[in-house]
């Protein structure tokens, strides 16, 4: 097939650091190139891909983000070429499903955000413009009336994460992402020191979010129990969570899919997460971690890690999180569009 593979144009593909969706579009893009299809990857010029890469801004602007200006000139220059394609798979954001209507090429969008008022009155006036996909159960039946083509879980390539048996784990927990009370890392310091235990956290610290980490985070940070190391390289990232005794996710709202906890899981190490949104599709309670109601829950958790298996955890993303079966679910919505677009 000739695929039209449309990233954000905010972060290179792959990322150096944060940028869950641009990993899934480098894993996904690599694959398919592998399996012998024609792709042309719209990305930012320092983007590193075996595909076709079109760039119309030369570098990276992740300072951007959200600025429609650039997002449609970005989007536009996919659309110019679209009759190029036998479809286009978009990842970037809202105006290619605006583009979608008046263009040929069928049309696959992976919805990687959440359903709010707004966005889903958006999705549900354009429902049949696009080939929807979602990333979880969960995210699908928020929005169940869209012209759906399946639901595809994002994918890691566990070869390039270490593994460290239980026996050979850190000392430490760990939480990780971008810092927003949503995310709850408050919540994560609070119940690492119920359990009196040692946390470690990473991650970025965005304008927006500024004042919620000087205020709430950062006065609890002691550099010895409570650790903020801040925005890590790839190999550093690796390294703390693979020793982590356990992955702290007390999310705060109902996401639709989190990256984090099935590259820790890659890794060996059990996740102890809220029950929101996608995670129970994601962990499997009891097995690759726990999934617990409140910070009580989440105490009583930690001092069950040693039920965990590193292995098992490991097995369980191969079998489900991996890039080859994603690149084989999207082969399957592909086909699918292309015979007559029937809802997967």
């Amino acid at each position: 097939m000739k695929i039209a593979m449309l990233a954000p144009p905010w972060i290179k593909v792959p990322p150096a650091g944060y940028g869950g969706i641009e990993w899934v579009v480098h894993y996904l893009t690599e694959s398919l190139v592998e399996r012998g299809h024609e792709v042309t990857l719209f990305a930012s010029g320092d983007s590193a891909t075996s595909a076709e890469l079109d760039a119309v801004f030369f570098e990276e602007m992740p300072d951007r983000i959200g600025h429609s200006l650039y997002e449609v000139q970005h989007v536009s220059a996919c659309m110019r070429r679209a009759g190029e394609f036998d479809l286009i798979h978009d990842h970037s954001g809202f105006a290619a499903v605006a583009f979608a209507p008046y263009i040929d090429t069928p049309l696959v969008h992976t919805l990687h955000g959440p359903f709010t008022p707004d966005t889903s009155r958006f999705y549900q006036s354009l429902r049949d413009a696009a080939h929807y996909v979602a990333i979880s159960e969960y995210q699908r039946g928020c929005c169940p009336e869209l012209n759906y083509a399946g639901t595809v879980y994002n994918p890691i390539d566990v070869s390039t994460w270490p593994f460290v048996e239980s026996s050979a784990k850190g000392d430490y927990l760990l939480a990780f992402g971008r810092f927003s009370p949503d995310k709850g890392f408050h919540t994560a310091i609070e119940v690492a020191r119920e359990a009196g235990e040692r946390l470690i956290m990473a991650g970025a610290v965005q304008n927006v979010n500024r004042d919620y980490f000087e205020t709430v985070i950062n006065p609890l940070v002691d550099g010895d129990r409570i650790q903020y190391v801040g925005e890590v390289s790839l190999s550093a990232k690796w390294k703390l969570f693979a020793e982590a005794r356990a992955f702290l996710f007390p999310i705060q709202w109902p996401e639709p899919f989190g990256l984090v906890m099935i590259e820790a899981m890659a890794t060996g190490t059990p996740v102890i997460a809220f029950p929101e949104g996608s995670v129970p599709e994601v962990v499997a309670d009891g097995v690759t971690g726990f999934v617990v109601p409140d910070s009580a829950g989440m105490v009583e958790a930690i001092s069950r890690v040693g039920e965990i298996d590193a292995q098992a955890c490991r097995d369980y993303v191969i079998d489900k999180f991996s890039v080859s079966r994603a690149t084989s679910g999207y082969e399957e919505v592909y086909s699918r569009v292309l015979a007559g677009g029937a809802r997967g």
